[in-house]
């Protein structure tokens, strides 16, 4: 399977008037977004195309991941490097989301949130940078679409071929995420830990800077789905879910085996549910439509 865009930093015009600062570092271009003390990084994830959902014979695939298809984004956008911390959401709206095992880490991502509660905060965002004079014309803050989630997970590459054989921790796995295997849940020879969601980046990014993108916490996703249902099939571009009453969420968290950590992996929840291993992360994008097929295919 190929997957583009080609390698080297793609121009992405200028910053976005919000950052606070901005630069290019081996991973490619960034921008940092600055709320009160807390600063969230967002990374460029350039247009491109690649392919999405789990091949028949990737070991752990389920029928909701398939049908692979090859899925084109047509315009480049920010994603948050890590999940929306405890910090980001408290400075933003005063508030505590959740109950982390540390109440002086807070750098945890934020947990305990439905998924009317992420795009609350992001609306609640963009009134933030209204005030200050800083919104972006045609762009906003809001959940990533599944495409764009999948996609900067994989980050060019088809992340989902790690060997996830044996009962312990997969070592590839064990060095890029939080799983039930490294927090001495049963699925490794580990020390028990107390269960929870971990402080954000600290396990090592994939190659665009983007930090917990499998394990840690499920992050919600824009898309609506029904529960099991894969992917209508077919070449697609900027496709977005729109049927169903469930909402989608990816990436796998502490609580999960080995299997659930790949791009590939989808979960659908009602859209109330509120969990200790469930946050969501930023996109900056242009906004999504509100209503039409999901995913339209290539002209």
């Amino acid at each position: 399977m190929d997957h583009a865009p080609a390698e080297g930093p793609v121009p992405v015009g200028p910053p976005p008037r919000w950052a606070a600062t901005t630069g290019l570092d081996n991973y490619g271009h960034y921008a940092d977004l600055m709320v009160g003390g807390a600063v969230q990084r967002l990374r460029w994830c350039p247009p491109g195309r690649f392919f999405m959902g789990a091949p028949p014979r990737e070991p752990g695939r389920r029928p909701a991941e398939g049908p692979a298809h090859a899925v084109t984004l047509s315009a480049g956008f920010w994603l948050g490097d890590s999940p929306v911390t405890e910090a980001l959401w408290s400075a933003l709206t005063g508030a505590d989301p959740s109950t982390p095992d540390d109440p002086a880490a807070t750098d945890r991502p934020a947990t305990l949130l439905s998924w009317s509660a992420a795009l609350a905060f992001c609306a609640l965002l963009e009134e933030h940078l209204q005030r200050a004079e800083l919104r972006v014309a045609g762009q906003v803050f809001r959940l990533p679409t599944e495409a764009e989630w999948e996609y900067g997970c994989r980050a060019g590459t088809p992340t989902g071929t790690l060997d996830r054989s044996g009962k312990n921790d997969p070592p590839a796995l064990d060095r890029i995420a939080w799983y039930a295997g490294n927090r001495g849940l049963g699925e490794a020879q580990a020390a028990p830990r107390t269960p929870g969601a971990h402080r954000v980046k600290q396990k090592a990014p994939n190659a665009w800077g983007l930090f917990d993108t499998l394990g840690n916490v499920w992050e919600w996703c824009a898309d609506t789905v029904e529960a099991g249902a894969g992917y209508p099939g077919g070449p697609r571009v900027d496709p977005l879910g729109q049927s169903g009453p469930h909402r989608a969420a990816r990436g796998g968290s502490w609580l999960c085996r080995a299997s659930h950590l790949r791009p590939a992996s989808r979960q659908a929840y009602d859209p109330a549910a509120r969990a200790i291993n469930l946050g969501f992360r930023l996109c900056f994008a242009a906004p999504l439509p509100s209503g039409g097929p999901a995913g339209a295919p290539p002209a």
